[in-house]
């Protein structure tokens, strides 16, 4: 049968990809946001880019609640190694079962509430990371736990180590889904997030985040919020 060819020959690569590596596909998660309101991918895809330029060139990072790990690409572009984690081994064994293609990632299941995450990386100080990130995690944390979540997450990180929390606000629950509400223990406003953080951190610079748009705006009007950590205490 004949090879397919493009009118234009730049996009015979697309062709070349396809044939040699496949057709990507979604997760289980990101195929469902896919199927019931594919902007708020959009949303998801931003929060990762955010999360690669700031850490960009870091050495070791974690990722924690990585479920699918759709996005985890876009940040294992930026670093050099990326253990993605997540405590729900579903989402784990769905991971593994796509390839990473020239972006390898490590995956494990851990449940952050039980203790840090060490690296498996044998020159790992402490086995500790140089970086870590949570996004939509710890809005499911019931908040009797929300200090455990947050001091095993710093005691996984170097002396110097950078921790990025995302998390939709408690006022952007009026426009949630029955379902994200459901998921929802633990949302906070700005203030009492920045409190938080700043029990386990030297340094927390607070972001404000409306759709894609990450900005330092007034935090009662954001619909997510970002906690950027350096310097665990």
């Amino acid at each position: 049968m004949p090879r397919k060819k493009t009118r234009e020959p730049q996009y015979q690569e697309t062709i070349t990809i396809a044939e040699t590596q496949g057709l990507a596909r979604f997760g289980l998660m990101s195929n469902q946001v896919w199927h019931d309101d594919p902007r708020r991918l959009v949303f998801l895809l931003s929060r990762y880019k955010f999360v690669a330029k700031m850490l960009s060139g870091k050495k070791r990072v974690l990722e924690l609640g990585c479920a699918d790990a759709f996005g985890s690409r876009v940040v294992r572009q930026e670093v050099e190694s990326l253990l993605c984690t997540d405590f729900d081994p579903v989402f784990i064994e769905d991971a593994k079962s796509r390839p990473q293609g020239p972006w390898p990632m490590e995956f494990r299941v851990h449940d952050i509430l039980e203790g840090p995450v060490r690296s498996s990386d044998p020159d790992a100080p402490q086995g500790r990371f140089d970086a870590a990130y949570t996004l939509d995690v710890i809005e499911h944390i019931e908040a009797e736990h929300e200090r455990t979540f947050v001091s095993n997450l710093a005691k996984s990180l170097t002396p110097q180590g950078v921790l990025i929390v995302g998390m939709p606000s408690l006022e952007s629950q009026a426009w949630a889904s029955p379902a994200s509400k459901e998921g929802h223990v633990n949302c906070m406003s700005g203030g009492p997030f920045r409190t938080l953080l700043e029990d386990f951190f030297h340094n927390v610079f607070l972001f404000s985040m409306n759709d894609e748009m990450v900005h330092t705006g007034f935090s009662p009007m954001a619909h997510y919020l970002i906690g950027l950590c350096v310097g665990p205490k």
